[in-house]
């Protein structure tokens, strides 16, 4: 994919990932952005950062896409633009024991994480099939392997794997790529709370992950993890029963838990 002068929608664009994800696009490959974000203040922030930069329009949609209208408006807003690509980027998590999270925080995350992805897929990839782009949806190795701690959120994010690539196979030979990307842990404010201090030395620095989900997308890769280590090390916990890998990593995330909990 050459993104230069072409349109791209970039979700959960207001931090982490799909903030550092955008300005890349913007600045390095000139691509012009609509980013969506629950939070205007950081999305003006982030126009203004690239305007400083580059010469990419940037156009900022506020929106919580955990609610359908909401979504509708953004994808009402993208068909008004020749969309080359979209990165399906916004989520949110729940660190801590499942039976810790509410009925309302459940289903927020359920509709951010599942109902807004597939809703926003459905609707943008026959705009993107028409030029010929591609679609990321951003996942997680917690939907390769099943996180116990963020069990509910392990769960979107495999639903997410097997959607992507499942469509992937669907769309094979047509004039669209589907990319599904799933990088572990992040820097990011996602894991700025106390629970994930003694965890903090295992997660990727976010620019790094940004910048090889950029270059995922433009090889319209398939199922793509960034850094080594980490394929190594999937490739490797896939061979083991995952009852094993899920205890060790359970394990890892009880006692960074109590350590915060005391």
């Amino acid at each position: 994919m050459d993104f230069r002068d072409r349109w791209l929608l970039v979700t959960g664009a207001s931090s982490g990932l799909g903030r550092e994800m955008a300005k890349i696009l913007a600045t390095e490959h000139e691509a012009n952005l609509l980013v969506v974000a629950r939070r205007q203040d950081r999305l003006e922030s982030l126009k203004a950062e690239i305007a400083n930069v580059s010469t990419a329009h940037v156009i900022t949609l506020r929106a919580d896409l955990s609610l359908l209208e909401d979504t509708d408006r953004v994808l009402e807003e993208a068909a008004r633009y020749p969309l080359y690509g979209a990165v399906l980027n916004a989520g949110v998590t729940h660190f801590g024991p499942h039976g810790d999270l509410g009925w309302d925080a459940f289903r927020q995350m359920l509709d951010t994480n599942v109902t807004s992805v597939v809703r926003m897929t459905n609707s943008l990839l026959p705009l993107v099939e028409r030029t010929n782009g591609g679609l990321m949806l951003v996942s997680s190795m917690a939907g390769i392997v099943p996180v116990p701690y963020q069990t509910a959120y392990s769960a979107t994010k495999a639903f997410l794997v097997h959607f992507g690539c499942g469509l992937s196979h669907e769309y094979k030979g047509r004039s669209v790529s589907i990319t599904t990307y799933a990088p572990s842990g992040l820097v990011s404010e996602m894991t700025d709370g106390e629970s994930f201090t003694p965890l903090r030395r295992c997660l990727m620095p976010t620019e790094q992950a940004a910048r090889e989900g950029v270059e995922a997308l433009k090889l319209r890769k398939y199922l793509y993890v960034p850094g080594c280590v980490n394929r190594l090390g999937g490739a490797f916990v896939r061979m083991l029963p995952r009852q094993f890998t899920s205890g060790i990593v359970g394990n890892q995330y009880r006692n960074a838990l109590s350590k915060t909990r005391g």
